[in-house]
């Protein structure tokens, strides 16, 4: 591998990150936080393991507003994650004409990662994450 050091993204692009970073973390806070505060609501341990993951990615996504860079990988997660389930949960039970409860739900979430699609630096993480030397140990 090559030493390459990634230029940063420019201004626009940075807000454009932060604009994704709201979506994920304003998002996910408005629906998850409500839920896990209210007291006397019980989960399954699925539910209750969800409703913590998705409420820390809230959080962390928030970060991100102040480190967009820094944070980049957590919006690679939210890609990879919606794109994972999309190909093996959604377009399954689609094309078998199955569609289960909850799916279009998540379908619904999955389309906010479209302008985060948009607005990552693709650029920016292929040098920074696939060209780029592994750190010094």
């Amino acid at each position: 591998m090559t030493t390459v050091d990634p230029v940063a993204p420019g201004p626009v692009r940075l807000v454009l990150l932060r604009v994704a970073y709201l979506l994920v973390g304003g998002g996910l806070a408005l629906v998850r936080w409500p839920v896990l505060l209210v007291s006397g609501t019980e989960f399954t341990l699925d539910e209750g393991a969800l409703n913590a993951m998705l409420a820390a990615l809230s959080l962390l996504s928030l970060a991100g507003l102040w480190r967009p860079l820094a944070m980049l990988p957590l919006l690679l997660f939210e890609l990879l994650w919606k794109a994972i389930w999309l190909m093996h949960v959604a377009i399954p039970q689609l094309m078998a004409g199955s569609v289960r409860e909850g799916t279009p739900e998540t379908l619904f979430a999955c389309a906010f990662a479209v302008p985060v699609l948009l607005f990552v630096p693709w650029d920016y993480v292929w040098r920074r994450y696939v060209r780029s030397a592994p750190p010094a140990a």
